[in-house]
């Protein structure tokens, strides 16, 4: 691959991992501004009647939430390097035989370059959207009175942002399957790489 394709890849990454970092930035300063205005007690579960159990202030529960998406950022973010270093299918050499053909088709690869790009956006764009959902639990979290009362909004929103970030998935998935048809409709040379 050449060097500015490769550079240009990691520019593209970058651009929508920085939503991600943005949100955890903004949720490591708004926890740590609201952390000594806190009661001595704060939410340790939220249900869906509200807090339905309560725990005592400390660094890893104020900021559990914190902590919980910034693992998932670690996770997505290495999904989506794994996913870009995959070789598509259009640049394996071709099977000779009905059994590393198949393996070949069901092993799951991206059909094309292009394809892993997708994936990579699609992966740190949910994330950076699933990130959102985190907001809400935060300020029920970060509230400065302890108060068992959820407003009944947090998780009909939490759940739809959820699904709404599955969508950047849905897509890349989707167009993806449509260049492994493109593909397989095309007659080609063996070795000959899709396009």
């Amino acid at each position: 691959m050449a060097t500015s394709t490769v550079t240009r890849q990691r520019r593209t990454w970058w651009m929508w991992l920085m939503p991600s970092l943005l949100l955890l930035g903004t949720m490591v300063v708004w926890g740590a501004v609201r952390y000594s205005q806190l009661p001595e007690r704060v939410p340790g579960r939220i249900g869906l009647e509200g807090v339905d159990a309560w725990t005592d202030k400390s660094v890893w529960t104020v900021f559990l939430p914190v902590f919980v998406y910034a693992g998932a950022t670690v996770v997505v973010l290495t999904c989506a390097v794994g996913a870009a270093r995959v070789t598509p299918l259009d640049a394996v050499p071709e099977p000779q035989d009905q059994w590393g053909k198949a393996a070949s088709v069901m092993n799951g690869r991206p059909a094309t370059a292009a394809s892993a790009q997708r994936l990579v956006s699609a992966l740190l764009m949910m994330n950076a959207v699933l990130g959102t959902a985190f907001l809400p639990l935060c300020w029920v979290q970060w509230r400065t009175t302890q108060t068992a009362d959820v407003q009944g909004w947090i998780w009909p929103v939490t759940l739809a942002v959820f699904l709404v970030s599955l969508v950047p998935l849905g897509v890349a998935w989707w167009r993806d399957a449509e260049a492994r048809k493109e593909g397989a409709r095309r007659p080609d040379q063996p070795g000959e790489p899709m396009r």
